[in-house]
């Protein structure tokens, strides 16, 4: 089973959710201008299943996602459109806020 790691961080005026799939957590990906850490200090903290990522992407006013089951989630529940993904080293990347 695929699963994906979560966490949230918390603000006064936002919620943050930090979304990996698992497979990509520890790496580093380096890709021309771009360079993104998948740190265990930014997105391990709650492993879920896809159902359970849609549920979350509900609660936070803004996300930060890598890989592709959680992005492929995103542009599925229409929080992103596939235009606003980059790819660094072939894997999918994409933030989005929601205005509330």
């Amino acid at each position: 089973m695929d699963l994906i790691w979560t966490r949230f961080f918390r603000t006064p005026s936002d919620t943050l959710l930090a979304v990996a799939d698992e497979e990509l957590l520890g790496k580093v990906l380096k890709d021309g201008k771009y360079r993104l850490e998948v740190s265990e200090n930014f997105y391990k903290e709650v492993l879920v299943e896809d159902d359970a990522l849609r549920d979350l992407l509900s609660m936070c006013t803004v996300a930060n996602l890598v890989g592709k089951r959680c992005v492929s989630i995103a542009i599925e529940l229409e929080y992103i459109s596939k235009e606003n993904v980059i790819y660094i080293e072939g894997i999918p990347h994409a933030q989005f806020t929601s205005m509330v």
